[in-house]
């Protein structure tokens, strides 16, 4: 199944959702449309499992970030290395999940969007402890939060592996410039621990040409 999800985010990301019929799917995977409709299930049905996999995996890894300390600033640092590292690890599903929940019926975006919403909310729950608590200095908890989630998805759009950056010193910059956005001191990565891997869920960087012309 990995081997379908992985062949429908490469084409998704390549040629977008609406742009991608069933027998592409099927060529991509190596296997007919009548076999891929049997393991996989429609167009839709493979776009949704590629999202919910991602999504809940986020949120299992936001769970351990949150469950490692009660500290505001290492919680918010480990929430931002966990979204930086799926972000450059898996660029083509997280590609795909942030731009087309859009193509969903509205049934399967309403679930679609629950999940990001709880993940979300995670970034939103540190936010106001570490406010609360005198440790952030942050005048607007929604602005901050969406300027956090917005920095780190970008992450999929420019990281190359084998690039000037590794993805720890990606990690490292973000992580300071999380703190420094809510004016609390950085957190060493010592205090981070070192449980925040994330699953490979696809191994290819994004197409830059795909990506200008999903934008157009």
């Amino acid at each position: 199944m990995i081997e379908i999800h992985r062949a429908a985010v490469r084409l998704f990301a390549r040629q977008g959702y609406a742009g991608t019929g069933i027998r592409d799917l099927g060529r991509e995977a190596g296997i007919n449309s009548a076999t891929l409709y049997h393991y996989a299930g429609g167009k839709e049905e493979i776009l949704v499992a590629v999202m919910a996999g991602c999504l809940e995996g986020m949120l299992d890894g936001g769970r351990r970030a949150l469950d490692h300390s009660a500290d505001p600033a290492v919680q918010l640092v480990r929430l931002v290395r966990l979204h930086v590292a799926m972000e450059a690890v898996n660029p083509l599903t997280a590609y795909v999940t942030d731009r087309e929940v859009r193509a969903l019926s509205a049934a399967n975006r309403g679930s679609v969007l629950a999940l990001r919403d709880d993940y979300e909310s995670m970034f939103q729950q540190v936010l106001e402890r570490g406010r609360r608590t005198g440790q952030f200095q942050i005048d607007d908890l929604s602005t901050t939060r969406m300027a956090l989630l917005e920095m780190c998805n970008g992450v999929s759009n420019w990281y190359r592996p084998g690039g000037r950056l590794s993805v720890p010193e990606v990690q490292d910059r973000f992580a300071d410039l999380a703190t420094r956005l809510v004016g609390c001191p950085p957190v060493p990565p010592a205090e981070c621990g070192t449980d925040l891997r994330v699953a490979v869920l696809d191994s290819e960087p994004l197409d830059r040409h795909a990506d200008e012309e999903a934008l157009a």
